[in-house]
């Protein structure tokens, strides 16, 4: 273990936290705003206990992931002095992932109370413009894994039902129902009969029209490029519609896809959708049955969406993410990325060691 003096310009500098992260054998064992003191070997820590509320047994050990673009140990030091009332600091580790902007740091935690984080972190990523999430043993990224994603304002960012409403001449009447949907005010399935009903006599075309245009989220390609890299499967499960959700799965060579098939009859759709719905029980026992068909162990898997149709997905994962999320859904998910890039996900899975 040694010291290091740290300058105010390095402490407020990415570049020098880049710096420290690209030396393999420096790790931070702590900081204050004037000296680092560092180690390569730390003790090892007992892991936490957390209940299905997201209360955190009062003195255990936990993790807390801090991630940004332009991430400075300024930005960890503030975020550590905000969460102080909660948590004592234990340790800081660095971690290293080449495939990703930004830099991302681990910090050991012991919490100081019984409560639930999730509008501690809120307040706190907000007020500091950096990713925090809390993380037991989440799933490691250098061991087998399966992600299931939702489709819509997920691994896209349209909702693919309100672009095919603007076509055909009824958006806001759609888009209405879809946002009260998304935020639990209504049962999905009939919010999904009665959008697709107003699509009833809509030429066909617009359904290619939209699949066009659909825009990738950013950080998709890089995420489905490394996960695959790490042998872990991925698959799409959506209450939206076949169409786009197969065309995904072949684009980005996916490993499966499951979404509502639309009916058409004469170039027309109907307003009706064909067989049964692909609702939030659907998108959980899709998660549950593509481990168990793959091999993979339960805490290897991953469930991200946006919406209350995605909770019971996430409830049924390892690890459940709320990306880019209703308030409903970050105060119930695992963890949130809430301004990031999908591939921000990637620093969370690193934090398990191989």
């Amino acid at each position: 273990m040694f010291e290091r003096s740290i300058t105010p310009v390095q402490l407020a500098s990415s570049l020098f936290l880049e710096q420290l992260a690209d030396d393999a054998h420096f790790d931070i064992f702590g900081f204050t705003q004037d000296r680092l003191i560092s180690a390569t070997q730390h003790e090892n820590f007992s892991p936490a206990s957390i209940n299905t509320q997201g209360v955190i047994t009062q003195g255990s050990h936990v993790s807390v992931v801090i991630f940004a673009e332009g991430l400075s140990l300024a930005k960890v030091l503030a975020a550590s002095a905000s969460l102080s009332e909660y948590f004592t600091v234990l340790h800081f580790k660095m971690l290293r992932m080449p495939h990703l902007p930004g830099q991302g740091i681990v910090l050991k935690v012991q919490h100081n109370s019984e409560q639930d984080w999730r509008p501690i972190l809120e307040k706190v990523a907000n007020e500091q413009r950096v990713e925090l999430c809390l993380v037991d043993t989440p799933p490691c990224l250098h061991q087998p894994g399966l992600l299931v994603m939702d489709m819509d304002s997920t691994a896209i960012g349209v909702e693919c039902i309100d672009e095919m409403a603007i076509l055909a001449g009824v958006g806001d009447e759609v888009s209405r129902v879809t946002e009260q949907a998304m935020q639990g005010k209504l049962d999905f399935a009939q919010s999904l009969i009665s959008r697709v009903g107003c699509l009833a006599g809509a030429d066909a075309s617009i359904l290619h029209q939209v699949r066009c245009a659909l825009p990738l989220m950013p950080g998709l390609y890089n995420l489905v490029k490394v996960l695959k890299g790490y042998h872990w499967k991925l698959a799409i499960a959506s209450g939206g519609f076949s169409y786009f959700a197969d065309h995904l799965n072949e684009r980005l060579e996916l490993d499966w896809a499951v979404a509502n098939e639309l009916v058409i009859v004469d170039g027309k759709l109907t307003g009706q959708v064909a067989g049964s719905i692909v609702d939030a029980r659907v998108k959980a026992d899709t998660l549950v049955e593509l481990a168990s068909r793959w091999g993979i162990s339960a805490s290897q898997t991953v469930a991200m969406g946006d919406g209350a149709n995605d909770l019971l997905m996430m409830n049924a994962a390892a690890l459940g993410v709320a990306f880019h999320a209703k308030p409903v859904v970050r105060h119930q998910a695992d963890i949130s990325i809430r301004q990031g890039s999908l591939d921000a996900l990637l620093w969370v899975l690193a934090v398990t060691p191989k």
